[in-house]
Formats: structure tokens, sequence, C-alpha cells
């Protein structure tokens, strides 16, 4: 498979949804937010302001009921909807219905930054995948789960795991994943009918009409507790906005590296904070418009 670097000529050459001057917030789109949990509220509050920045213009953000009041106080911007939870800090069956009023409106929901209990994720997913029936999902950390059991999407879906967390979904080799992420990517992109952004220091973009990007970038900052949580909020924004998996995925990885390249050229090139990289997203847009 012949895969299409990322670099600044493609992005520009593949603009993002443009901004109406005259529009509402209602114009950029509603982004849902499931994310967090009792020992990670942060990792909700990290993903939610990352799709805020990348541009969407709701924002509703559901996590666990022990970490609500955490994240609702960091959230002024967003309506925070809390989620009855099982004894190990997953969302109780049937507390997607807490969400029901916001599925008429959502453009894209983002799943799985910082949640915990991986069965009640995975069951959780696939009655916000009925519920949320019109909308762009991105899956990230546990709520990839549901796709151990041989699910294809119906709808447009986005998966964002690491070569680790790909061999635990698919049960092959983490070593065999590095050394052929494309292929890889590729090969599961087909088979779950979903855009794969493997991550990486290359990573690997493939969507289910067999198209490829890889984007490589030197950024160990990125490497830090977070980052991936920044990430996955930055593509579920641009999916609000209008932009198709595959698109986002691109946008997103290249945004969340050149912020972490912005940053490691003013701070060092370790050392900044997941929280500093959304703040820099704006401007990187502007800069490629």
């Amino acid at each position: 498979m012949t895969a299409r670097e990322v670099d600044e000529a493609l992005l520009r050459g593949w603009p993002l949804p443009a901004v109406d001057g005259d529009g509402d917030k209602e114009s950029r789109g509603s982004v849902l937010v499931v994310a967090g949990s009792r020992e990670v509220p942060g990792a909700a509050v990290l993903a939610a302001e990352a799709a805020l920045r990348a541009g969407a213009g709701k924002l509703v953000v559901a996590t666990p009921e022990s970490a609500w009041a955490l994240v609702a106080a960091a959230l002024p911007e967003a309506r925070v909807v809390p989620l009855a939870e099982t004894s190990s800090g997953g969302p109780q069956p049937g507390s997607f219905r807490a969400l029901a009023s916001c599925a008429a409106d959502t453009a894209a929901v983002l799943v799985g930054p910082g949640m915990a209990d991986t069965l009640a994720t995975a069951m959780f997913v696939q009655d916000l995948l009925a519920l949320f029936a019109g909308s762009t999902f991105v899956l990230d950390a546990l709520a990839m789960d549901c796709v151990r059991n041989g699910l294809r999407f119906r709808q447009p879906v986005l998966l964002t795991p690491h070569a680790g967390e790909m061999a635990h979904l698919t049960g092959g080799d983490k070593q065999e994943i590095h050394e052929r992420p494309m292929e890889v990517a590729a090969r599961q992109a087909a088979a779950w009918n979903a855009v794969v952004a493997l991550k990486g220091a290359t990573t690997c973009i493939a969507s289910p009409d067999a198209r490829a990007w890889r984007h490589s970038a030197e950024t160990p900052g990125l490497a830090t507790s977070g980052s991936g949580d920044v990430l996955a909020g930055l593509v579920a924004g641009l999916a609000a906005r209008g932009a198709p998996p595959e698109q986002a995925a691109v946008w997103g990885v290249a945004l969340h590296a050149r912020a972490g390249a912005a940053l490691g050229a003013r701070i060092g090139a370790v050392g900044y904070l997941a929280r500093d990289l959304a703040a820099e997203v704006p401007a990187l847009m502007q800069a490629l418009s």
C-alpha cells in the first residue's frame, strides 16, 4: 500500500471545513466527550478542552458521578453530565440513557480517555453507537475493546491505538506491529470498517477504502502523560466541525505534533505538559489556512 506523507503541502491542499463568519456555535458542530474516572478525572478535561481548541462549537462532557464535580469545575464552557458508575468506576448498564437528549444534534462522539472498567466501557460503547447512529465516533483507550468481539462498524468511526493496544485488540505480536505498522493499520481498517490511526513516532493512518497516510515527527516531549487524551480530543473536535474521520485523523495528528514542536522550541524538547498542547492549536490552524 502506498501511503501519502503528511506535510504542509498535503494539509494546505486538504483544508478543514470553513468557518462561517456569520455563523453561530451550532454551525461548528457539537461534540460529546465521554471520558474520565475517579482516578483519572483529568483525562476528560484534557480531551474536552482539546475538542474546543480544534474549533468545535458546543461541548457536552459525560463522566462518572465520582469525577463529575472536579470535571465540571475545570470546564466552565461545558455541560457536564454525571454517569452512574460500577464498583470498578465504569459506566453502569443503562447509564447511556442520561445522554439521550444530546443524540439529535451531536456531530461527533469521543469515548474512552481515562475511563475505567473495560467490560462496562465496551458495553457502553455499543449502546452509544446505537443511540448516536448519526454521529461520527472517535474511540480511544478502553473504548476500543468493543472490536474484540468481531464488530464491524456501520457509521463513521476512528480508532486511535498505539502498538501495545493494537496487539491487545487483535491478538497480534507487538513487535510485528512495530515492524509493519502501515500493513497492520490497513488490515484492521478493512476488518473493522473504520479509520485507524496507529500511533507512534511514525503514525500510520488507514481508511477502509484503502487510502493511507503517514506522519513522522521527532517530538519526544509528546511521550508524556495525557498527550493521547489531547490528540483524541483534537480529532473529535475536527470531526464535529464536519471533517470526515480520515481528514480529522490526518489533521489531528499533524496539529498535535506541531504543537509539541512549538512547545519544544520554546520550552525544551521534554518537560512541557499535555495541558499545554491544546492552546497552541488555534494559531497552528490559522497558519495553515
